[in-house]
């Protein structure tokens, strides 16, 4: 029979596979959570009305993200990660690439309304935002590319369309949602890619 372990005598076992993924499911539905309270009510809502719409206590926000800051940096990568993930999942499952990437502007236009309902924090001298847009450039020009291309091989778009154009035109587009409910970028958005397909 091996002797007892002491404190110390060696690092403590990794966590069960399960629990591991608990606590990431439980971070993501925190996260959603928090993304939906910043857009309604700003990147300044009160934390208990997050911890709310999670079902979770404020120490759970508290341990994950103990700064504000944090929070809406976690938000915000969550956001952009889900947003490239769904560039393959839409081609695999659409019945055209142009009806991917159709639907991924779809959710792009959500993703870019949060963004702009989180501007301020994101515009901000906080050092750890200063590498958020990077990381939404690195994670999203490969997607857009990927849809551009199979779209092209498929006939379906002229070719020369650049990701970072379409990016940007995008991003311009959504500018002035936030203050003019008349104003619907989804709609210029789609003229927009009506667009791509026009010889």
């Amino acid at each position: 029979m091996p002797p007892a372990s002491r404190p110390g005598d060696a690092a403590r076992p990794p966590a069960p596979a399960g629990k591991r993924a608990d606590a990431v499911r439980n971070q993501q539905k925190l996260l959603d959570a928090a993304a939906e309270v910043f857009v309604s009510s700003g990147v300044d809502a009160p934390i208990r009305e997050i911890a709310a719409r999670a079902g979770v206590g404020m120490g759970t926000i508290y341990r994950h993200f103990p700064t504000r800051a944090e929070l809406v940096a976690a938000v915000f990568r969550h956001q952009v990660e889900e947003c490239a993930q769904a560039g393959p999942d839409l081609l695999a499952r659409s019945g055209s690439p142009f009806d991917a990437l159709r639907a991924w502007t779809d959710g792009f236009v959500d993703l870019l309304v949060t963004k702009h309902g989180l501007a301020e924090a994101l515009q901000s001298d906080d050092t750890r935002f200063a590498t958020l847009h990077t990381y939404f450039l690195d994670h999203l020009l490969p997607v857009v590319e990927e849809l551009l291309d199979a779209a092209t091989a498929a006939g379906e778009i002229r070719p020369g369309t650049r990701p970072y154009e379409l990016l940007r035109g995008i991003g311009n587009l959504c500018i002035g949602r936030d203050d003019d409910e008349r104003y619907d970028p989804r709609r210029l958005v789609a003229l927009l890619l009506r667009g791509l397909r026009d010889a």
